[in-house]
């Protein structure tokens, strides 16, 4: 073998090699790296939502002067009055995952089923406490005033919770293991979710919320509580594959059952290219679609996703546009509606969308003021271009507070 020829095959022997460490090196990436307030795939079809979009405060409002931004990748907090941050929308039952940082000595907590502005954490919210062991009666994982927590969680290092909210009993795990048990005799209902300041620096990432209790109001198989207007355009199919189909010219279908606050989820389908539909709700029933609108349309102009087309899929019609399309023509993709009072939200493939409340004096035709009173929910067919295909639809009233 000539020397030319040792040669190219020692190089080529040292590229094969480079090669394999830059392979298992990018495995490893992939195995250890952690995207951070994005959902997985499984918590994606699992119906959880991400309450913290890792860039703005969008879904949140701060009850008192804090300095409360964004850094990194997190909702951050040093200074100012002693207040919370809480979700616009209220919550029943629910799973919530948090993960949290705080430094030496600082006292904050996570508020649950909360008061705007709470006055007693052992009547009006449950806050579950960061603290230091030593430095506060209810350490790192505990109910205020309520119960301790089980171990010690002194850390300046990222911890994560993961709370369930269901009735009168809460179950607290802190990386995993279960800290928490606790009952209330007195339960509250519902409640925003809050991020405290106290005193010293605290840091929240990755917070998401998988609603509870919701059930099925679709069958699979037929229209059964469901009700139909045969004299209208629109043709509602239930097809092989146990989906919902609405094709062809304007029309609706209407719940049997009417709902006030509530918690619907659901999957889409669009059949064709920027298709118009929408999820009305809080109808007057057995009229035509004379209710709240949450929208479906997928298009968005220039390329970009901050552009809706005719207000965007998961916004509300004539109130709020969507503020960003996170949905695509011929894919499933998820919508989560949550009606609150005169609040209003909307989440698409977990991201949340919309977040409005209706400032116009009550009225019960909700086209010429608030409507609160409970109502019917729709699905429209728009034109004859409509067909659109829905799946896995699920609802569940919220308590009262």
């Amino acid at each position: 073998m000539s020397s030319c020829h040792r040669i190219v095959l020692l190089l080529f022997a040292c590229c094969v090699v480079v090669a394999g460490v830059k392979n298992v090196l990018a495995a490893e990436e992939g195995k250890t790296g952690k995207r951070h307030n994005v959902l997985t795939k499984t918590e994606l079809a699992d119906g959880w939502l991400l309450l913290f979009d890792g860039k703005t405060t969008f879904g949140w409002k701060a009850n008192g002067k804090a300095d409360w931004r964004v850094e990194n990748g997190a909702i951050v907090v040093t200074s100012g009055k002693k207040s919370l941050l809480n979700t616009t929308t209220q919550f029943a039952d629910y799973l919530l995952k948090v993960d949290f940082r705080s430094a030496k000595e600082t006292n904050s907590g996570i508020f649950l089923r909360t008061a705007a502005s709470p006055k007693n954490p052992a009547v009006d919210c449950y806050e579950l406490n960061i603290a230091d062991t030593g430095t506060n009666p209810f350490p790192t994982g505990g109910f205020v005033g309520r119960k301790k927590a089980e171990g010690r969680h002194d850390t300046t290092e990222w911890q994560s919770f993961e709370v369930t909210a269901r009735g009168d009993r809460f179950v607290v795990k802190i990386d995993g293991r279960q800290v928490l048990d606790y009952t209330d005799p007195k339960p509250l209902g519902r409640g925003h979710i809050g991020l405290q300041l106290n005193s010293g620096k605290v840091e929240f990432r990755n917070i998401k919320i998988k609603p509870l209790n919701l059930a099925s109001i679709f069958n699979g198989k037929d229209l059964t509580g469901w009700k139909t207007y045969p004299n209208m355009k629109s043709v509602f199919s239930v097809n092989e594959a146990g989906h919902l189909n609405v094709k062809d010219g304007r029309g609706q279908l209407e719940t049997q059952k009417s709902y006030a606050d509530f918690v619907l989820q659901l999957e889409c389908f669009a059949n064709g290219k920027h298709l118009n539909s929408g999820i009305f709700f809080r109808c007057i029933p057995g009229q035509t679609m004379n209710g709240y609108e949450c929208q479906i349309q997928n298009g968005y102009k220039d390329g970009d996703r901050s552009k809706p087309i005719d207000c965007g899929t998961g916004g509300f019609y004539r109130r709020q546009n969507a503020r960003a399309v996170m949905a695509d023509d011929f894919k499933w993709f998820s919508m989560t509606l949550i009606a609150d009072g005169p609040h209003m939200a909307a989440w698409v493939n977990g991201y949340p969308v919309s977040d409005w409340t209706d400032p116009r004096k009550p009225h019960d035709n909700p086209r010429r003021g608030l409507r609160t009173a409970a109502g019917t929910i729709m699905i429209q067919g728009h034109d004859p271009t409509t067909d659109l295909s829905f799946r896995k639809l699920q609802a569940a009233e919220t308590p009262a507070r």
